[in-house]
């Protein structure tokens, strides 16, 4: 019951609520990011696979400016990353756009994260089972290593979540996702901006 109707009425209702109240909040960063990055704006989509594998369009507060080299291509992200940017990812803002996903039904609040689109053709049958549930803001990785451990352990934790999905499990994941908020942990890898890419194996 929770699971395949109820998780969805709370996501909604938390996420219009959470929405309606940092609305102030959110409107101040974007106003601050549009000056701050220069032109590149305030927010980053990117598609990604969600529910069953269908893709949607997530949505970050940018932290990086749009720097090129010589060559026209992206200057790694440790240079492009602005003061701003690094404030606003230490404490995981960037992800208070997703509520707008999990408002119009791509994200849940707790799932397993969304990742590229180019992982689908790299997947295993078992790692593609984090696809049975919509993917969430935190889940059960992130608030067991986040950043810091290898992809592989970040599926063998995704599926995990899928096959346990309770409410009591929601409850706790949103506890320990405050603790590491407040104590900043597990945010990239330790000389990046952010996390390294999957290859298949690591």
């Amino acid at each position: 019951m929770y699971k395949h109707y109820i998780k969805r009425i709370l996501d909604f209702v938390i996420a219009f609520m959470a929405l309606s109240f940092l609305c102030p909040i959110l409107l101040l960063i974007t106003l601050l990011l549009l000056v701050v990055n220069k032109g590149a704006g305030a927010f980053f989509t990117q598609e990604r696979p969600g529910w069953h594998g269908r893709i949607f369009k997530v949505i970050k507060f940018k932290t990086m400016m749009d720097k090129r080299n010589e060559q026209g291509q992206l200057l790694p992200d440790e240079q492009r990353i602005t003061p701003l940017g690094k404030i606003i990812r230490s404490w995981s803002i960037d992800e208070l756009p997703q509520l707008i996903n999990v408002l119009i039904g791509d994200m849940a609040l707790i799932g397993p994260r969304p990742l590229l689109v180019q992982y689908l053709s790299i997947y295993t049958p078992e790692q593609m089972r984090r696809h049975n549930v919509r993917p969430g803001i935190t889940g059960w990785a992130q608030v067991n290593g986040r950043n810091t451990i290898t992809h592989t352990k970040k599926f063998e934790y995704d599926v995990w979540y899928v096959d346990h999905l309770s409410f009591t499990l929601d409850c706790q994941i949103i506890q320990m996702t405050i603790h590491n908020v407040l104590h900043r942990e597990g945010i990239s890898h330790q000389g990046t901006a952010s996390a390294e890419l999957f290859n298949g194996h690591n």
